[in-house]
């Protein structure tokens, strides 16, 4: 496995935590069951899931800025995960270059989004990047 293959089980697993009632630990170590990961991309996975979940609002108030005529509450719960990991990974993972978390981002959004998804995913996540660039 790879880290792109991590980074979409944890967005898979993210986008789960909306719809089930178990505690987070509970729902983790089940996905993990049906989805093994191989040892060496539990770190990443671990690390993903476990930052985005606690600095969700935090993170949800890093993109809002960018958003242009729309509000959080509109985005589809797809595209709001997929922000939320690649903020965090722009903003705590200084080992992966900004226009990789914004490529892998639009990447996933091709696969579980819509077209217009991936345009302003992928125009937010810019803005963001050159913000932090400066």
């Amino acid at each position: 496995m790879s880290r792109r293959e991590a980074r979409e089980a944890a967005f898979a697993f993210l986008y789960q935590l909306g719809f089930r009632d178990e505690p987070v630990s509970e729902q983790k170590e089940l996905y993990l069951e049906v989805h093994p990961l191989d040892e060496e991309d539990l770190p990443y996975f671990n690390k993903i899931t476990e930052g985005v979940f606690a600095e969700s609002e935090a993170l949800d108030s890093e993109y809002s800025k960018y958003l242009k005529d729309w509000k959080q509450s509109r985005l589809p719960k797809v595209d709001v995960i997929l922000l939320r990991i690649a903020v965090y990974e722009m903003l705590h993972e200084p080992d992966i270059p900004v226009s990789v978390s914004i490529n892998e981002a639009v990447v996933l959004a091709k696969k579980y989004s819509s077209e217009e998804s991936k345009s302003y995913i992928n125009a937010i996540l810019g803005r963001i990047g050159n913000d932090l660039e400066k």
